[in-house]
């Protein structure tokens, strides 16, 4: 990717990131607009994002590509579980948790699919598709397990297989696999909902960043953690491609996705099951205001 267009892209971002800020600053968005806004974009704009990113020609490179990608995908999510169960074992039990939520599960289901499709395009985007489900299934299920202790797995399974971005998968590798032809105005329906995902997207993300105070968001765990979450998985993750000569653009949406910030649900989950939520937010947010800076830097990087 070109360095101007690199800018050009981060420079949206943030004034989108902002916006988000400006509208839940001045209550133009309200508490429970952003809630819905959240929905909105888990249940109805992702799943469309991802389904048009597989309307695309189906070939034998494609199918390599997307079982390379799961390999990779799958190895990453194995390496982010001994990572959090080996380096936080000197932390408080409350905050533990957290850790290894937010080590294991990070924001790439939402920041990812974007951020992939606006620097490698839309083959960036159907490969991020596909990265993301093991990470969905360890969200649901080791994730969960880290502050319950004792996940039903009944419930577990059923929040895996139906969850919408899964399903949206379903239905585009059956569209692409079999290269079923649309009516043009769903497809275009399809379209128009997937280009929304940048823009609801990063505002929501500033309607999140809106809520916290950064004076009071920076300690040394909260910065150990960062480093981490953006730093240490990512480069441990290029380290890899490159040893095992994977190409660029395989190489490019696994580290991008692999250094995404905290997942907004380690602070939903952590109130929930009586985390620290305070902790939580501060690891979202934080990390989330540095990945701005250290996303377009793995960029150059690659």
């Amino acid at each position: 990717m070109e360095l101007n267009n690199l800018v050009n892209l981060q420079g949206m971002l943030f004034l989108l990131v902002a916006a988000g800020i400006i509208l839940r600053k001045t209550n133009i968005l309200p508490k429970q607009g952003t809630a819905m806004l959240t929905d909105m974009v888990i249940y109805l704009v992702l799943p469309c994002n991802i389904i048009y990113s597989f309307f695309i020609e189906f070939n034998l490179n494609i199918l390599k590509n997307f079982l390379i990608i799961l390999l990779i995908s799958c190895l990453i999510q194995l390496g982010c579980l001994i990572l959090s169960n080996t380096l936080y074992k000197r932390q408080k039990p409350e905050i533990k948790t957290v850790l290894q939520y937010g080590t294991v599960c990070s924001n790439a289901g939402f920041m990812g699919n974007p951020i992939a499709e606006g620097v490698f395009g839309a083959n960036g985007l159907l490969l991020a598709s596909i990265y993301l489900i093991p990470q969905r299934i360890v969200m649901w299920s080791a994730g969960i397990s880290y502050f319950t202790k004792s996940p039903d797995k009944k419930n577990m399974i059923k929040k895996i297989l139906t969850h919408p971005c899964i399903v949206a998968v379903y239905i585009g590798l059956i569209i692409m696999l079999f290269q079923i032809s649309l009516p043009a105005f769903l497809k275009n329906t399809i379209k128009d909902i997937s280009g929304c995902t940048t823009v609801l997207s990063m505002v929501l993300i500033g309607t999140i960043l809106a809520e916290v105070n950064v004076k009071n968001m920076i300690s040394k765990t909260v910065l150990g953690y960062a480093f981490i979450r953006l730093i240490l998985i990512p480069s441990l993750v290029l380290a890899g491609c490159r040893l095992f000569q994977i190409n660029a653009l395989l190489t490019g949406v696994s580290v991008l996705l692999a250094g995404m910030p905290a997942g907004s649900t380690t602070a939903i989950l952590a109130a929930k099951y009586d985390g620290d939520f305070v902790f939580a937010t501060k690891c979202v947010v934080f990390t989330t205001l540095v990945s701005l800076i250290t996303i377009p830097l793995w960029c150059l990087v690659l």
